[in-house]
């Protein structure tokens, strides 16, 4: 654990406004974001998950009060089609996906 560094674990959950009007250009603009701030190293996991009542998990390498800041910004958390969750977490140096 000395090693260990933190982070802060997004999890996305779909909301009760999930199917409104005009609801696939708002999560068009959540992927254009969520890819942007992986590519801004802000996101360093970025994982959608395939479920109907998951959305989707992010390891941010921001705090988690900058975290909930950046997400309460999120176009799909703003319109209620998506929930946020931030919890703080610890990964090691070199921790990645295989791939």
């Amino acid at each position: 654990m000395r090693t260990a560094q933190p982070f802060s674990l997004l999890i996305l959950r779909w909301g009760p406004r999930r199917e409104q009007a005009g609801a696939a250009a708002i999560e068009l603009e959540h992927q254009r974001r969520m890819v942007s701030l992986r590519a801004d190293g802000v996101i360093a996991i970025l994982c959608p998950i395939l479920d109907d009542a998951m959305a989707g998990m992010a390891v941010m390498t921001v705090s988690t009060d900058r975290a909930e800041e950046i997400i309460a910004e999120d176009p799909c958390v703003q319109a209620e089609m998506m929930v946020s969750e931030v919890y703080p977490c610890m990964s090691f140096p070199g921790d990645s996906l295989p791939g």
